[in-house]
């Protein structure tokens, strides 16, 4: 049987259009919309929610999140969002009211609802990150969180939780052989702002900073000299630039006391991935090495 040519046309147009439409190499998966609070929470839900995820962060990498200011492009990645991580304990003061400005229906994941915070000089310590031990919780809550809003996808976020969760475990003991190589009289380092406290508590290097927890208040005249006669006193051998911070306050407070200046350490955000601290993993052995390198004997 012959066809008139105009009818073969047609059907094979058909055929090519429903072939686009049905073919599983074609069709594109849909990725469930995740916004993370900064850098490195945006990492850590990445790690978990793998090719399932599509990860957008408010604050970036070398990106200070206490002093953000928030865009209208930021209120458009929010208002799209299924799912908002952050990390609570007053570190994004500002997000709260983004999401209700753009009357988000995203459901918000508080990341740090379980974690033990600690107080320092009577406010909340939100820097719970720099304790790996609090990061594996952390990804813990990411999986079942992920898991609540894609149920189908849940095997790949627990076995991409629990893989994070074993190479976190033995960060923990490398940062923990690592600085046991530094004398216990010369665990003593001054950083731009108190961002280290969970650091210290855990891998017993105690950290002495003019600015509190939060970059947002400068740190005063009597906070600079109380820190320069702290570390003269105490012997501090070295003073950290932080990636967040101003440089000058810790050359000043080198320079006065005659500790050695360090290197940077990254404290409240990633840098790019071209950068040596581009992911949590990298991050933190970054610091180690930093600290280990001006300490050890």
């Amino acid at each position: 049987m012959r066809f008139p040519l105009g009818f073969c046309c047609v059907y094979f147009f058909c055929f090519i259009i429903l072939g686009s439409l049905t073919s599983p190499a074609q069709a594109e998966i849909k990725k469930i919309s995740a916004v993370a609070s900064f850098s490195i929470i945006g990492d850590l839900v990445q790690q978990v929610g793998g090719d399932h995820v599509g990860v957008t962060m408010i604050v970036g990498p070398e990106e200070d999140a206490h002093v953000y200011q928030p865009s209208p492009a930021d209120a458009r990645k929010i208002a799209q969002a299924e799912i908002i991580f952050i990390n609570g304990l007053g570190f994004e003061g500002w997000l709260s009211r983004l999401i209700n400005v753009t009357k988000s229906k995203g459901i918000v994941v508080d990341l740090s609802k379980k974690i033990k915070a600690q107080e320092r000089l009577g406010e909340v310590d939100p820097h719970v990150w720099q304790d790996v031990n609090n990061v594996k919780i952390y990804t813990q809550e990411i999986c079942q969180a992920l898991i609540a809003i894609d149920p189908n996808n849940s095997a790949d976020y627990q076995k991409n939780s629990q893989l994070y969760i074993e190479t976190l475990s033995k960060l923990d003991n490398e940062i923990i052989e690592s600085l046991a190589t530094i004398p216990l009289d010369d665990r003593r380092v001054v950083s731009t702002h108190d961002a280290f406290g969970y650091f210290s508590a855990r891998y017993g290097i105690a950290f002495l900073a003019p600015q509190g927890v939060s970059t947002e208040a400068e740190a005063s005249a009597r906070d600079i000299a109380r820190i320069i006669d702290a570390a003269k006193a105490q012997k501090v051998k070295a003073v950290f630039l932080e990636n967040v911070a101003d440089p000058r306050l810790a050359k000043r407070i080198s320079a006065e006391t005659k500790a050695h200046l360090g290197g940077t350490l990254y404290s409240d955000s990633l840098t790019s991935a071209k950068g040596d601290g581009g992911t949590y993993l990298e991050m933190m052995r970054h610091n180690v090495k930093e600290i280990v390198r001006a300490l050890k004997p």
